[in-house]
């Protein structure tokens, strides 16, 4: 039966038992890890071995939280055959509500709103949950984000903030001045930058940009050269690295500072296509060279 034929309650039932297999595969993989602590890495220094499960179950918005913030738990793990199994299944879970919640969102118009609004019934101290408040809605992010699991034994990790990350998306001029006449028309800022945008050609491209948060870049370099040749890859982690534990040890790590700079690290391309200052800073619009 199709999504659009299945009745929207079925699809609420399957979320529920796909929560609860994910919240099962967390408690295993959060337990089999307290049983035995591998050599374990973090961020915010030491502490004991439950952080992980605390980390692992953390998928709710609390109180007063940006909807585009999500919390993050820096580390590096190295796990045996048997934790690597484990984290794999809470993977394969996270991507399964992924999966059920894109479905539900097609299924019918606010499904979504009702999925996140149930699922804190499910959660496994709901009581906890309900009474402080800020906790009542499933952060999506935070929920299906997979852990970084490394095929390979690792020698060295490098990590290191990247805080210069950009989004840009290219509008027209109609576009800008619909944005700026949605703001207060009549201030002063508003009027000097609508005479801007009237003095440019209607057919020139400009760019939005949005500042990304910082994030955690991980440099890997393995041990040895992988089946297609690669000896080093890097990706962004917002959740512990797992790697293969080589004799029950951590790779060699170089630790980063515990916040990131608070300005811009990485010198500007020579090739920047964007002017530097930007030409509507009400909606940092820029044009390009």
């Amino acid at each position: 039966m199709s999504d659009a034929l299945r009745p929207h309650y079925r699809l609420l039932h399957e979320l529920d038992e796909r929560f609860d297999q994910l919240t099962a595969a967390i408690h295993r993989a959060a337990t089999l890890y307290e049983s035995a602590p591998p050599a374990t890495w973090r961020l915010t220094g030491s502490g004991d071995a439950t952080w992980l499960r605390d980390a692992l179950l953390d998928m709710w918005h609390q109180q007063h939280q940006d909807g585009r913030e999500t919390r993050n738990y820096i580390a590096v793990i190295a796990a045996d055959e048997p934790l690597i199994e484990a984290f794999q299944e809470v993977n394969a879970a996270k991507s399964a509500i992924s999966t059920l919640l894109q479905r539900i969102k097609q299924s019918e118009p606010g499904g979504l709103s009702n999925a996140k609004q149930r699922l804190p019934q499910r959660h496994p101290d709901v009581e906890k949950v309900l009474r402080t408040g800020g906790m009542a809605r499933l952060h999506l992010k935070q929920c299906w984000r997979q852990l970084p699991i490394v095929e390979a034994p690792v020698a060295r990790v490098r990590l290191a903030w990247y805080s210069s990350g950009r989004s840009i998306k290219r509008i027209t001029v109609q576009e800008a001045e619909q944005k700026l006449l949605q703001l207060d028309s009549d201030a002063p800022h508003v009027r000097i930058q609508l005479r801007k945008l009237a003095g440019i050609p209607s057919s020139e491209p400009l760019a939005q940009v949005q500042n990304q948060a910082p994030l955690m870049r991980a440099n890997l370099f393995f041990t040895e050269p992988l089946m297609d040749g690669q000896t080093r890859r890097a990706l962004n982690i917002a959740m512990p690295l797992v790697v293969p534990a080589h004799e029950g040890r951590l790779p060699h790590i170089k630790v980063p500072p515990m916040e990131p700079p608070a300005q811009r690290t990485r010198a500007k391309r020579r090739d920047e296509k964007l002017e530097s200052d930007a030409f509507l800073p009400s909606l940092r619009v820029y044009r390009y060279r």
